[in-house]
Parts: C-alpha cells; structure tokens; sequence
C-alpha cells in the first residue's frame, strides 16, 4: 500500500523532507497583490517585502476546493494519505481540509499539528520516518496525534516593531519596549502562539530560553530537530546556537536550520530565533 503525506506551506521543513511531501500553498497578500507560498514568492521575497511594506500582509487558507484537488491527484498514484495542516486554532486550514476529505473516507486522514512553522516541520519529519516504517495511513495519523503533544517550540523576537503594526502591542509599549531593548519570547501551546516572558537584552532572552528547554528535560536528540530563524540572515540564530552550545553536545555541528516562513514571519519580524524539539521528559 502506497501512502503519501500532504503538507500546507506554514509548515517549515528541511531540504531532505520537502523533496517527499506535497505542499498546499497558502495564500499571501500584500495590499492588492496577492501570492502563492512557496511558489509565486520565496522567503527571500517576502521578508524583502514586509521589511518595505508599511501594513503588515495577511494570509489565508486554500479552499477545500483546492484541497480537493490536490487529493485527487496525489491518489493517481498513492493509495492513502496523510495531510498534516497548521493549528486549526492559528487558521481555518484544518477545516479546509477536513471538508475536502469527506470525499475520500478511509484514503484522507487529516492531522491537526497543533503547532506551526518549524513545529509543524519536525511533526512532519517525524511522519516520514513512520511512513519509511510501512505504516499506512490510518497508523501514521494516530502515531502522529499522540506525539504532537511532545512537541515544544520556543522563540526570541528581536523587534516590537511588527507586533505593534499587527495591533498585538500598543505604538506606547513598542516604544518603551526600544528603549529598554525588550525581547519576547514566545511559545506554542495547546496550538497557540502565547508569550513566555520579556527578556532585556538578548543575552537575556536567550538564558531564558535555555531555561525552558531545561524546564521541557532537554532535547530528545533521538526524534526531529530543528532551528530556524526570521529573516534574510541567520547571525542571530548563530549566535544563540554559540551562547547555547552546552545544550546540543556533540549535535552542535550538524543542527538542521531553516528559515521560518509567512504565517509566523508576519508577526514576528526579521530577527526572530526559533527551535523546535521532542521533549526528553515525554515517553517514547
């Protein structure tokens, strides 16, 4: 038996993954011009974009229409599939794709990952390996639902600036937050974006971090990892990954990072540094 897995482009994957999956684009507005992720605009293009744009774009999910579509045809030559989608508490994603596998009983099997972005990315690394085991569809999707909820993503913003243009933060509190160089960290829980604590300095923010994957028992070296940062330069990420090296041991050399796309990228800014893990406090 022959099964696939699907992906929405909100979900950020190493090189090796992406050449396996499907990926649904979402879509990507700038004022009147609108997108395809990953398709009519890279993430180089983007982050040029939002730097330059005075609004902040706004996303949307792919209709079940178009989720229809891709079911089609990716079961030309699958049997079954697995369509892993964002939190359906962060976009209207997962119904999209619930509604459009009414079609297809016993062939869809859709997976809520309650994460986002590089959360989403070693959910769907972790699907892979599943799928390199010979398991079908219905197994990868409930293997799958129980192992999201040992995924932890943590975050350092390196600027209020596009936390106040999304009218998350007030123009007072960006200001004061300059001043005082204040950097969020943020995390994802229960399939939303919530804040951890507001770190001065990112020498600060990123002792806090450390914290937290220390509070999470360390990182599960044995399942997916994986970085990523905001942005067209990584020398931030590179210099929380130096100020963190006792956490990855002899992984140092071989961390997988990648660039963290749309969806987080809009509200985060430029300069945001992210990792994604399999807590070690979790049972295997």
């Amino acid at each position: 038996m022959k099964v696939k897995i699907l992906i929405d482009s909100t979900a950020d994957i190493i090189p090796e993954a992406e050449k396996r999956v499907t990926v649904i684009p979402l879509t990507i507005r700038f004022g009147d011009k609108e997108y395809l992720d990953g398709v009519t605009i890279d993430s180089r293009m983007f982050y040029e974009m939002l730097v330059e744009s005075d609004e902040l774009p706004t996303t949307s999910q792919a209709s079940p229409f178009v989720f229809a579509e891709a079911y089609e045809k990716a079961l030309q030559d699958a049997d079954q599939l697995v369509m892993i989608t964002v939190s359906s508490k962060l976009s209207g994603t997962y119904q999209s794709a619930v509604i459009a596998a009414e079609d297809y009983p016993g062939k869809v099997f859709v997976v809520d990952s309650q994460s986002v972005a590089i959360g989403s990315g070693i959910l769907v690394q972790y699907a892979l390996r599943l799928l390199d085991r010979g398991l079908d569809a219905e197994n990868i999707a409930w293997k799958l639902m129980q192992k999201r909820e040992e995924i932890r993503v943590l975050a350092m913003l390196d600027t209020l600036e596009f936390l106040k243009r999304g009218g998350r933060i007030s123009k007072t509190v960006a200001f004061a937050g300059g001043l005082l160089n204040i950097k969020p960290v943020v995390c994802v829980e229960n399939g939303e974006i919530k804040m951890l604590g507001k770190a001065r300095g990112s020498k600060q923010a990123n002792n806090l971090l450390i914290q937290e994957i220390e509070k999470a028992g360390g990182v599960d070296f044995d399942k997916p990892l994986l970085l990523g940062y905001t942005g067209l330069s990584d020398v931030l990420l590179q210099k929380y990954i130096q100020d963190s090296a006792s956490l990855w041991e002899e992984y140092r050399d071989n961390l997988p990072v990648t660039v963290v796309g749309s969806v987080v990228g809009t509200h985060a800014g430029p300069g945001a540094v992210a990792v994604a893990f399999f807590s070690k406090n979790c049972v295997n």
